[in-house]
């Protein structure tokens, strides 16, 4: 596949990882090898890889051989945090290649409701709750050990260069609105922050669809954090550009919280900071603007300003 052009290939592994009749004799093989031939099996079916659960104590990651180096990454991380977060991750339980060179990691499973599911469900105090445990969890990760990963990829001065000079490009391949495409150079320039002097360990993608809650006598509480593949050692405020948009989802009260907990002091709770965590989203490594925008509209906002403070509002 890698003659294909790039869309190309991607929409033929999309297919190939989709299809069970392909990919259920290599697991087969990968659970008779870890002595769970008998274990009973379920693909979830969210997440862009194939994620099995088996039983109700393990999970069987399968990654495609071109992300050998996503999965040494999750490896590695999922290593570094066992036990160090106040909600719990993944333990690592084995992790290596098939015989097609296949790289899977095979780790333990979390309990509780995806948080995406959960959500709707929740009151105001059941969503206090949240809010608050993720920034305390937020706080420990980046309080994390970070030079026995020092070499973990990208290089984040290499990384912020590239990602802040093809911005503009990469949003008008996404189908970008020129309405919008028009304005980010001048936004970048002005709100693009300077490369980060501490590097603190990243998950970069915290989404509801990769928390997990349980609910109990005092009621509901955060029970696991999941996908660590994307994780990077970067600027600590890249990681609250999917907080703002795929946790609070533009709720103001939930982003406070959240920003709080973690130890932002309320002073710095502002319309600057809204635009730094755009500059921050403009820079992710799967930037999409056009995605966002039918996630979350833009409603009466006419320039990214305004986009910003929709997307992070803060009081």
């Amino acid at each position: 596949m890698s003659g294909l052009p790039a869309a190309a290939a991607e929409a033929a592994w999309d297919a190939l990882l989709a299809d069970e009749c392909v990919l259920a004799p290599r697991v087969d093989a990968l659970l008779a090898h870890h002595g769970l031939a008998q274990a009973p099996r379920r693909r979830y079916a969210s997440g862009s890889l194939p994620v099995y659960a088996l039983g109700d104590t393990q999970v069987l990651k399968l990654f495609p051989p071109h992300e050998h180096e996503h999965a040494a990454v999750e490896a590695r991380v999922l290593a570094a945090l066992d036990g160090a977060l106040p909600i719990p991750t993944p333990q690592l339980v084995a992790a290596g290649d098939d015989a097609d060179g296949w790289p899977y990691l095979l780790m333990t499973q979390l309990r509780g409701q995806l948080l995406v599911d959960a959500w709707p469900t929740l009151d105001a105090a059941g969503r206090d709750r949240v809010a608050d445990t993720l920034g305390e969890a937020i706080a420990a990760l980046h309080a994390i050990h970070t030079t026995p990963l020092a070499d973990l990829p990208p290089d984040w001065d290499r990384f912020f260069a590239a990602q802040a000079a093809s911005a503009v490009e990469r949003q008008a391949a996404r189908g970008l609105e020129r309405r919008w495409l028009e304005q980010l150079p001048d936004f970048l320039a002005r709100w693009l922050p300077p490369p980060a002097a501490r590097r603190v360990l990243l998950h970069t993608e915290i989404m509801r669809e990769h928390l997990f809650v349980e609910r109990g006598c005092a009621g509901v509480r955060l029970s696991g954090l999941i996908d660590f593949e994307p994780a990077m050692l970067g600027d600590s405020e890249y990681e609250f550009a999917s907080v703002g948009l795929f946790v609070a989802c533009g709720d103001a009260r939930v982003l406070t919280r959240v920003l709080r907990a973690y130890g932002t002091p309320a002073q710095a709770l502002d319309d600057t900071l809204s635009c730094r965590l755009m500059a921050h989203a403009l820079l992710h490594r799967y930037s999409n603007l056009p995605w966002y925008l039918k996630r979350l509209p833009a409603g009466g906002a006419t320039t990214i300003e305004q986009l910003a403070a929709r997307w992070w509002p803060l009081r």
